[in-house]
């Protein structure tokens, strides 16, 4: 089983990945260590500041054939990042989607503007936040608002986290 987490920065994806490790020992990718990996050994021109959509173009082709290599191998994985088009599926064949579970994290506007406070104190609860003070409450709603917006014109499964966190994923059939 492949499990995909996607979703706007700061909603939680990092933090269930590790959850869904710990309850089911599924291994995770993070999308921002390949990233980074790729960027530091200068495989590619881009870096850290490069606007989504290009580290997109770039990240999902790798990511995509990970996948397909895990399904391949009857291999569970976790994987979760930004990094995921909205029309992710057209990639796969049905062999391979029936394979996959697809979660996109958004946060209300509501939940933002009552728990902004909360969202950048656990902003650093698995991994470090380098330059975070650009992540402003205003940032936020306008990301979460893209995003809902982009996954309900697709048609992709997304959680929406309103009036509490309350993120939970249960894997077993």
């Amino acid at each position: 089983m492949i499990i995909i987490i996607t979703g706007a920065s700061h909603t939680g994806k990092t933090v269930l990945a590790q959850k869904l490790l710990e309850k089911y020992k599924y291994p995770y990718l993070s999308i921002d260590h390949l990233k980074m990996g790729l960027i530091r050994s200068k495989q590619t021109d881009l870096t850290p500041m490069s606007e989504d959509s290009e580290l997109t173009k770039y990240l999902w082709p790798i990511v995509r054939e990970i996948i397909k290599t895990a399904i391949e191998n009857n291999q569970n994985l976790i994987i979760e990042g930004c990094y995921i088009p909205f029309n992710w599926e057209k990639d796969f064949e049905n062999d391979y989607l029936k394979n996959i579970k697809y979660y996109c994290l958004v946060m209300s506007q509501n939940y933002i503007k009552n728990h902004y406070k909360d969202i950048t104190t656990y902003a650093n609860v698995i991994e470090n936040r380098l330059n975070d003070e650009d992540y402003t409450i205003e940032c936020a709603i306008k990301e979460n608002g893209l995003i809902l917006e982009m996954a309900e014109k697709h048609n992709v499964h997304y959680i929406l986290i309103d009036d509490e966190y309350s993120v939970n994923v249960d894997l077993e059939y």
